[in-house]
């Protein structure tokens, strides 16, 4: 009799590969990377190169000398954790800071575990929150879009307020006078504010999810379900706080975008069943939100995630698809 072998997550079905959909969603960042270099110019270069090599190296090192396994680079999922947890820095970020984060996203966020397919919480975002909590002032230091045209070393580039901030400040202050300090819709939009260099423009982040949705690697679930929920809550306190921001701004700026459609959806993290994705977006876009409004830090995506990382168990095992030929009840 020949046993069914059942392995741990990601599960990929229709001929398809976990090596073709780490590509495809390397292909749909892209144009977020494009933007970036061409805002933040060698910075986003070095800060990318260094996270992606580090977190190659640190996944090798740990499989070959202590896991004693033979390492899986070929599926490209060191490539894609480095290049997500570069999108989650700033450009000005020192290369020795860079390197400690990739050593905690693979070496405590995914090979402690056992490797792919077996980690509770995203590697990358692992790695950023180890970063944000250890080194606060170089982690919030943000710098200004400059290019390739700015003469001055990556390390001193010009810095400033980035639109999370503001919007805090307005809303610490009950001042909606405040808000005119923001970069306009457009400027969010298209790609020309401080922060992260992952966002730095949300059309580019929408062109990758589209090609996810198109190429099937990501379902509409958890995206649509974190920002709708991010849209209706910020809405209802934009009419209920003084000095509170639009929901088109909290959708546009900050790590949103880049959280809801490339990070929030990794397989391994994120429930089995469409309804329990759509009760851990909606519970992503709530965390989110009341960061955002009450908590110390301007922005909340990483933390919210992790956190429904966590609840992710607990979904699959009272949310679970029907079973093949059970008759409904």
């Amino acid at each position: 009799m020949t046993k069914l072998i059942v392995s741990p997550a990601p599960h990929v079905h229709s001929g398809d590969s976990v090596r073709r959909n780490m590509l495809n969603v390397i292909i749909a960042l892209v144009p977020a990377y494009v933007v970036s270099i061409v805002a933040f110019g060698w910075g986003a270069l070095m800060v990318s190169a260094t996270s992606v090599a580090a977190c190659v190296l640190f996944e090798w090192l740990i499989a070959k000398f202590i896991l004693k396994q033979q390492p899986t680079l070929g599926d490209c999922s060191a490539i894609l954790t480095g290049l997500l947890l570069a999108l989650n820095l700033p450009s000005n970020l020192p290369l020795w800071i860079v390197i400690v984060g990739a050593l905690v996203a693979i070496g405590v966020g995914k090979m402690t575990f056992g490797g792919l397919g077996q980690n509770p919480f995203n590697p990358a975002l692992v790695g950023r929150v180890f970063l944000l909590i250890s080194f606060p002032v170089q982690m919030t230091t943000w710098p200004l879009p400059k290019g390739f045209h700015s003469a001055m070393p990556f390390m001193d580039a010009e810095t400033g307020a980035t639109p999370l901030a503001i919007m805090k400040q307005a809303l610490k202050a009950g001042d909606s006078s405040l808000l005119d300090q923001l970069p306009t819709l457009w400027q969010m939009a298209a790609g020309y504010v401080g922060g992260s260099f992952g966002e730095i423009s949300a059309i580019a982040l929408l062109v990758g999810g589209i090609y996810l949705l198109c190429t099937k690697t990501i379902t509409w679930h958890i995206p649509v379900s974190i920002l709708c929920t991010v849209a209706a809550f910020s809405g209802i306190l934009y009419l209920a706080l003084p000095g509170a921001a639009s929901p088109v701004h909290h959708l546009l700026t900050g790590g949103l975008l880049l959280g809801a459609i490339f990070m929030a959806t990794d397989y391994v993290t994120s429930p089995m069943t469409g309804w329990g994705q759509i009760i851990y977006g909606i519970g992503i876009g709530l965390i989110v939100v009341i960061i955002r409004t009450w908590g110390a830090y301007p922005e909340g995506m990483s933390f919210a995630i992790l956190i429904m990382n966590a609840v992710t168990p607990l979904l699959n095992m009272y949310i679970r698809p029907k079973r093949f030929g059970e008759k409904k009840k």
